[in-house]
């Protein structure tokens, strides 16, 4: 029974970690933008319904909307306005202005809330129910559920809308795309505005689990890089499947090694990975 409830406790947690990952993903497999600012993203989705229910009782359930759109909006303005003026630059460029934007905005939050950390206490949570002598954690498992329907979501954008055709053509071929008629910076903010709304989303699902602090967004962006690296680029199946294995082996590495080594292990399977299959569990060769 203890593997059985640290199996089901590794897949809570993987569905999350797949729903922070996959914004990333998207970004880095489209753009060939390494995101720096995504765990910053985070973290701002998990303050906003900190406060949405603070001072507007708006569950966090809820607030999933507000917080994706307002990041959605932010990522939307950040790329066409800033990035887009360097997304042909070779990699370390827009790797070192991601960076100096997440420095000003994770500065930014600690000088309005704090590095003091934050939770959101329910009036009325789910509890939890025991089921075969398994324990649920009624609210992680719906945050969990909430997660996977934001990634399907996205999936179905991408494979049965106009704009999500135009996504997967530019990350096919961004001159053939342009010359069929797309407008590429519009696609590149759309995607980066779409990476951003998931970070948005899933900070607010991750209010109800983990604290809140702008001192968390390293661990954020460690989350999505390892999940994107474990499961394959530029694929919201590979994100999920990364998601899921790092859920699980952090999970049980926590049984055997202990829980202050979760990350350690998540980096120590990194470095093998990109030894031994550098393309990851889903990816393909061709993503740079």
């Amino acid at each position: 029974m203890l593997y059985a409830q640290i199996l089901l406790n590794g897949l809570v947690l993987g569905g999350l970690y797949a729903c922070i990952s996959v914004g990333f993903s998207l970004v880095w497999g489209v753009l060939n933008v390494i995101n720096v600012l995504h765990g910053s993203f985070v973290v701002l989705g998990s303050y906003i319904a900190y406060f949405a229910y603070v001072h507007l009782g708006i569950h966090p359930f809820v607030s999933v909307i507000i917080a994706g759109a307002l990041l959605f909006a932010l990522g939307y303005v950040v790329q066409l306005g800033l990035i887009n003026r360097v997304v042909g630059a070779p990699v370390l460029t827009t790797l070192v202005l991601t960076f100096g934007l997440d420095l000003l905005l994770n500065n930014g939050m600690l000088l309005a809330f704090s590095a003091d950390y934050r939770s959101v206490q329910l009036g009325n949570p789910l509890g939890s129910k025991v089921i075969a002598g398994l324990v649920f954690p009624l609210d992680r498992l719906m945050a969990m559920l909430l997660a996977g329907v934001l990634t399907g979501l996205l999936y179905l954008l991408l494979v049965r809308s106009k704009i999500g055709h135009a996504i997967v053509a530019v990350r096919m071929d961004r001159e053939a795309a342009a010359l069929m008629g797309v407008d590429v910076k519009t696609i590149y903010a759309i995607t980066f505005g779409i990476g951003a709304l998931m970070a948005g989303a899933a900070g607010s699902l991750l209010s109800l689990v983990f604290p809140i602090s702008p001192l968390a967004s390293s661990e954020y962006l460690s989350i999505a890089f390892i999940v994107c690296v474990l499961g394959g680029l530029g694929s919201i199946a590979g994100a999920i499947v990364g998601g899921l294995a790092l859920g699980l082996i952090q999970s049980f590495g926590a049984l055997f090694i202990g829980p202050e080594h979760g990350l350690t292990i998540a980096f120590v399977l990194l470095i093998l990975l990109l030894i031994f299959k550098p393309t990851g569990i889903m990816g393909r060769r061709g993503y740079e």
